[in-house]
């Protein structure tokens, strides 16, 4: 979803235009994995990929998803869960996820994410992360209401390259976030009016997740302590479902 031309997502616009810089997406299998991530399905399509599917794990999302990309027939829109999908192993060349892998099931995720990628295929992944390894009670609170296992920012890096992943390339984007959480906090309140009827539940759901982090990053220095990095990876040709 994109408002005031910006995508709404932490990373905003800035991570898929990273990665489209970094790798050749022609006619490549591309899978999507996340709620939000409507127009990022559409920016792969676009720009050529071969089969493009996005895959969320509630109907909220997923009745959203389809109804954002009804016109558009090559994407194809799936619930399942992310640490459990349908998908056979080796199936897609690119797996792409923006925001959404920072949970308590991060490992599962992962492992799962990198059974189901292609040997030599790309893992683009972004998440919010702390900076600092000591972070106030209020920011605890924050990600603990969201089911939040947010890593530390020195050690976000490292935690991929141990599960067999080759770094590409490494983004600070925490510059992003002021924009993303300003969005989040006037969505939030113009919610009722603006997104009521059939089809705004998952949009509702995802600003009431944000709001107390747009709170805090906006009013209570939440800046010093939460930020967002970005990872391009390549999976070893060697060792493709070990380290889970």
């Amino acid at each position: 979803m994109k408002i005031n031309n910006k995508l709404f997502l932490p990373g905003t616009d800035k991570q898929i235009s990273v990665f489209l810089k970094t790798v050749e997406i022609k006619n490549k299998s591309v899978l999507i994995q996340g709620s939000g991530c409507e127009e990022i399905a559409d920016i792969f399509h676009q720009n050529n990929a071969g089969e493009v599917y996005l895959i969320t794990d509630n109907e909220d999302s997923l009745f959203q998803a389809r109804l954002a990309l009804s016109a558009i027939k090559e994407i194809n829109v799936r619930m399942m869960d992310y640490e459990n999908t349908d998908f056979k192993a080796e199936r897609f060349d690119i797996i792409y996820s923006q925001g959404s892998t920072g949970t308590k099931k991060r490992n599962k995720i992962i492992k799962e994410m990198k059974k189901i990628l292609k040997p030599g295929g790309y893992f683009c992944v972004g998440e919010i992360v702390g900076l600092s390894q000591i972070p106030p009670q209020f920011v605890k609170d924050i990600w603990e209401k969201n089911d939040l296992a947010s890593l530390f920012n020195e050690s976000f890096k490292e935690f991929y390259l141990s599960k067999g992943f080759e770094l590409i390339v490494e983004e600070d984007l925490s510059d992003t976030l002021k924009d993303f959480y300003s969005i989040s906090k006037r969505l939030l309140e113009e919610s009722s009016k603006e997104f009521s009827g059939k089809g705004s539940g998952s949009l509702r759901k995802l600003l009431k997740t944000y709001s107390h982090e747009a709170n805090a990053y906006l009013k209570l220095g939440g800046d010093k302590y939460i930020g967002y990095e970005m990872l391009v990876l390549r999976s070893n040709l060697k060792t493709q479902i070990s380290n889970g």
